[in-house]
Parts: C-alpha cells; structure tokens; sequence
C-alpha cells in the first residue's frame, strides 16, 4: 500500500481531535487516513519566526508523521494574511467587493508555494500519494512537479468555486488554473463548483472537456476533476453526544431559556456566513410578530477568526452593533432575544447545544459545504426533531433539500422561515429530518477521505 503525504497550510497534531468546529471532523478523517497509510501530514506550524526558516519541525504521534515549518512575518502577511485571505477568499466567496488585487501579495503566495515545496519534496517517496488541500495551495503540483516528482498528486478545495465571469478578475487566471492542471485529481464540494470550474477550463484555456468523466486535457496532459461532498466525523460525533459534558450542555441551555424556543447559529466571525444579514431576519421576525419575543431565543455563538484583517474587525463591530439595536428595543427585564457569544466549545458541548435548540439556523451568503448544517441534523432527537433553516448557497443545500431553504439575503424570507420552524407540527418535522439523517450519516468524512484517495490511486470508479 502506498504512503499517504497530507499537505495543507495548517497540520493539525492527532491529539488535538476534539477541537470545536468543522476542522475536528476533518483533521480525525485524515489522521485516519494517514495512520493507515503510515502517513506523513505536511504544513506551516502557524508561528512566524524570522530565525528558523527553512527548518523541518518533525513529529511522531500514533504512527502518523508531522512535519511543520516555520514563515517568516512578512510571509505570514503576503501569502496568508494577503492573497489567500484578501484575494482568494473574498473572490472563491463571490465578493468582489472585498477582493484586494495586489501584485505583491500574490508574489509572495507564489514564494510560500515554493517553499512548502522545496521543504516537503525530501519527504516524497516514489510510490507516495500526495493529497493537496485548500486554496493557500493552489499551485503547489507544478512546483512539486518542477522538482521532477512524478508521484500521484490530487487536491481538494475546501470553498466554492467563482463562476467564469468573476473568476477572470484575477490577475494571472490563466496561470493559476494552468498550474491546478498539474494536479491529477481535483476535488470540488458540489456539482455546481466542479461545473463552474470545467467551463472556465473549456471557456478561457480552450481545454478538451468530457463532462461525463470530468477529465481535462490541455497541451497534452490529462486531470479528472469531480465533486466530493465531505461530511462529518459521525462516529466520533455520536459519541461526543454520548458523554456527561453535552448533557450538561443541553441541560445548561434548556434551563436558561425558560420555556422559551432555542434557535442556534454557529459560525465563525466570517462575512460570508452572512451574520449581519441573519440579525437583519431575525429583526425582522421581531418587527412582525413582537409578541413572539417570548416564544424565541436567538443564540448566536461567533469564534473569531482571521483578526489581523481589515474586513473581520469590520463584520464583529457591525454586528455587535445589530445586536444591541435589537436587544436594545425588544428586551424586558427578563427577557433578552438574541444572546451573542464570541467564543468557540467542544463538539461534546456543540452536540448538546444543537439537540437542545429546536431550530438551527445555517444562512451563509456562500460556502463550499458547511458542515455545521449536517452536525445539527447529526444531534437531534429522533422522537422529537428540531428544524433546519439553511441557506440555499451553502454546499450542503444540495444533500439537505429538506430543511428549511432560504435566500440568506432577504429579511423576510429569513423571518418567513423562522415563523415557520417555530409552528411546524411534530409529523413534519420528523419527515424533514428522516430525509436528511441518511445522508448525514451514511456520505461521512470517512466516506470521503475513502473516495478520494482511491480515485487518487487509480482504483476508484466515477461516482
């Protein structure tokens, strides 16, 4: 069996599996993975240190291998910091508002690409497989392949990816996806961002595309490109769900809401979770049925991310301030509507958060999947389900078209949807979460680690 070598910007150590938010599901995948591949998971340390660049941090932990380096600052903030989190996010997220084209930035995202090259090329053995994740690496086979390793590369982006008419708003397009072709299999989410993809390749490079496979050929070389929707660690999940802690947790929120309805959002502070507009909805609601503030508890729990850029300090004050514009003028002594909380919990604690909260609010304006669409329909009680309200841009629209869709845009399409989950009787409730519990159990990240890395090894049948 071949090795399996994990590349990304950020390794996750083995022990740390437990940590809150869609990252726990998927570093326990891929530390699996590699165990069972006696693996190796590459990646920036997340320390910036000017002395030690170019040294190799290397760590063994239950038979997987990690190896970590260090940037230098101005890296951190050219490569990270600048095009990936202020030119590719905004632009893979349909924000060209927010899209900082800088030639400078984006020579140092190539440079950092170069160098994670250069550094994990030596850990390479012939037969390896090597799985690439996410946009900070987009370019990374070519310069794997500029060294002259010929081993089985694929990639997986995590985000959605721009339509052709946005997408050519980048300086140097043509380059990028000239470099991803490099790449032997490329994962996408969903069908919409692999179609998206292939007609830029079609439209813009002139390449041969046969939809049906997904295979691209150009000056030449040929990749196969297909969707692999991720979905939770549902074991690991179910288990945490089991423990004293997510009791504690839904017993702790049950008792504090005072009869009330638990509505949850969990989010990281980003903008293109579309929190502002989720506040706006939720005001909404209130606006229209003010006699409801006692019958509805928003929860909104928000760890911040990303603090060094400009547009996330930006997205917390806006919404801080929503919030207390509306806590401001619906709230009595006894009652406030929305609670907003700016710090992460344990999975166990989220699980028991999720199966005390009757609705569960997902709205982003854009995502690749979202997982924690697919955790809340996981903790809910299969007697007594709560409702899902989900944006209909979220990668996971497209597996749970039984929740509650909607156009995260619109304040009284939001407000429409919680009046609705608020009133919805037990026997629909239970069909809705009976059509998605199957596919939140059974397309797991096991699943999808499972499918991709046999299509990666050449085993793996179109699906």
């Amino acid at each position: 069996m071949s090795r399996l070598v994990v590349i990304s910007n950020r390794v996750a150590v083995p022990k740390a599996r437990g940590a809150a938010g869609a990252q726990g599901g998927l570093a326990g995948a891929l530390n699996s993975a590699l165990k069972k591949h006696k693996g190796v998971w590459f990646g920036w340390s997340g320390r910036d240190s000017d002395e030690a660049a170019g040294t190799i941090n290397m760590q063994r932990h239950d038979g997987v291998t990690t190896a970590t380096i260090d940037l230098t600052s101005q890296e951190v903030d050219d490569y990270y910091n600048g095009y990936a989190n202020s030119t590719l996010w905004p632009l893979f997220h349909y924000r060209l508002d927010l899209t900082r084209y800088e030639r400078e930035t984006g020579k140092g995202y190539e440079r950092v690409n170069e160098r994670f090259a250069e550094s994990v090329t030596p850990l390479i053995e012939d037969d390896d497989l090597v799985w690439v994740h996410d946009y900070h690496l987009l370019p990374l086979a070519e310069r794997l392949r500029s060294r002259g390793l010929k081993n089985r590369i694929g990639f997986f982006l995590h985000t959605p990816w721009p339509p052709t008419r946005l997408f050519v708003s980048l300086p140097f397009h043509e380059r990028l996806v000239m470099a991803m072709l490099e790449y032997d299999v490329i994962g996408f989410q969903t069908r919409e961002w692999l179609e998206s993809f292939l007609h830029y390749c079609e439209k813009e490079l002139h390449a041969d595309i046969d939809e049906a496979s997904g295979r691209i050929t150009y000056q030449g070389r040929t990749c196969t490109a297909r969707a692999y929707p991720i979905g939770i660690d549902w074991d690991h999940f179910q288990a945490q769900g089991e423990t004293g802690e997510a009791r504690q947790a839904a017993q702790r929120l049950l008792s504090s809401t005072r009869r009330r309805t638990a509505m949850i959002g969990v989010d990281r502070l980003d903008y293109s979770k579309g929190l502002p507009e989720r506040i706006d909805g939720i005001g909404r609601f209130f606006d229209q049925n003010p006699d409801r503030v006692r019958d509805l508890v928003y929860i909104q729990i928000a760890p911040p991310s990303r603090e060094d850029v400009d547009s996330y300090q930006k997205i917390r004050n806006e919404l801080e301030q929503k919030t207390g514009q509306i806590n401001g003028a619906r709230s009595e002594v006894d009652v406030v509507p929305i609670r907003y909380v700016n710090r992460g919990y344990s999975h166990a604690e989220l699980f028991g958060f999720f199966r005390a909260a009757k609705i569960g609010m997902v709205s982003p304006l854009r995502d690749g999947m979202n997982l924690v669409a697919k955790e809340y329909v996981a903790a809910q009680d299969p007697e007594d389900p709560g409702v899902l309200i989900l944006s209909r841009f979220a990668g996971a629209a497209a597996q749970l078209d039984r929740a509650l869709l909607v156009n995260p845009h619109s304040p009284d399409d939001l407000a429409h949807a919680i009046g609705k989950a608020l009133d919805m009787p037990l026997k629909e409730r239970r069909e809705r979460y009976e059509a998605s519990i199957a596919t939140v159990r059974d397309d797991n990240v096991q699943i999808w680690t499972e499918n991709f890395v046999a299509d990666l090894a050449g085993e793996g049948e179109a699906h």
